[in-house]
């Protein structure tokens, strides 16, 4: 059962709760109706204006979730979370997510995951002035990892191949798991 005015309500709490401890930007996950405008209001309330809100406006109902679920063993017990994220399908509800979130008061734009939605990510950029991110989640790192590891692709090309695919689409902040890695190979060391 989705609960989307109480879990917006402990979303306010805890944008607060991170704001207090010192965060810049705030970007839950959940997915619930109206989360972004109520976020807004309840940082500016207690005079957080200057914290962003980075939205997951669009956050799909992506099979490249498993590595990080199984990790945390957070696979649903019983049914799927396809009542509240978005069908993988469905590339028009994506422009409906992201002008309730403009108008709300996001400050970023998320899709999620990255590369199976290069499209997403370019057609947010191509009606949007907000900065576009996009998450290279734990399957599409894993994937990288397994095929390096077995040598049948050279991994340090492939990630940095990916992440530059990301930015190419529109991307001006990618969220990676690669993310120490990439800075490295960015700034010519060796592994």
């Amino acid at each position: 059962v989705i609960m989307n005015d109480e879990t917006v309500h402990q979303l306010c709490k805890q944008a607060v709760a991170q704001a207090q401890a010192g965060a810049d930007v705030v970007s839950p996950s959940d997915m619930m109706d109206g989360r972004v405008g109520a976020l807004r209001a309840a940082l500016d309330a207690e005079g957080f204006q200057h914290v962003s809100i980075m939205s997951y406006t669009a956050k799909y109902a992506s099979s490249f979730y498993g590595p990080f679920r199984e990790a945390l063993d957070s696979n649903p017990r019983f049914g799927d979370k396809k009542t509240y994220q978005m069908n993988p399908a469905n590339y028009r509800e994506a422009l409906t997510e992201m002008r309730e979130d403009e108008s709300e008061g996001a400050d970023i734009l998320l899709v999620k995951p990255g590369l199976p939605y290069l499209d997403i990510i370019r057609l947010l950029r191509d009606n949007s002035p907000l900065p576009i991110a996009a998450y290279q989640v734990s399957g599409e790192y894993a994937m990288i990892k397994a095929a390096g590891a077995l040598k049948m692709i050279d991994e340090e090309k492939v990630m940095m191949e990916s992440l530059m695919c990301l930015r190419r689409a529109g991307a001006d902040i990618i969220l990676t798991y690669s993310a120490l890695q990439a800075a490295r190979c960015l700034c010519g060391e060796k592994r």
